[in-house]
């Protein structure tokens, strides 16, 4: 029965991880300055946009990369 149990826990881990990510995710649409930093690539064309953003995925990248190092130490 341990067996069941630790998949038990794993399942809710995983479930808190997913709402916490979904809240995430509602929340960043209200930062104004997200997706729109000075270094994000976008080309807009008559029919066409493309849109890289390079700057905001490695802010993103250097915040993740503090907090899991900050949080993964033990």
């Amino acid at each position: 029965m341990g067996g069941f149990e630790s998949l038990g826990r794993m399942l809710l881990l995983l479930g808190v991880i997913l709402v916490l990510l979904g809240g995430l995710l509602l929340l960043v649409g209200k930062v104004p300055f997200l997706g729109r930093l000075p270094g994000d690539i976008v080309i807009e064309r008559k029919n066409f946009t493309f849109y890289f953003p390079l700057a905001t995925s490695i802010l993103i990248s250097i915040v993740l990369t503090l907090l899991f190092s900050f949080f993964g130490r033990r």
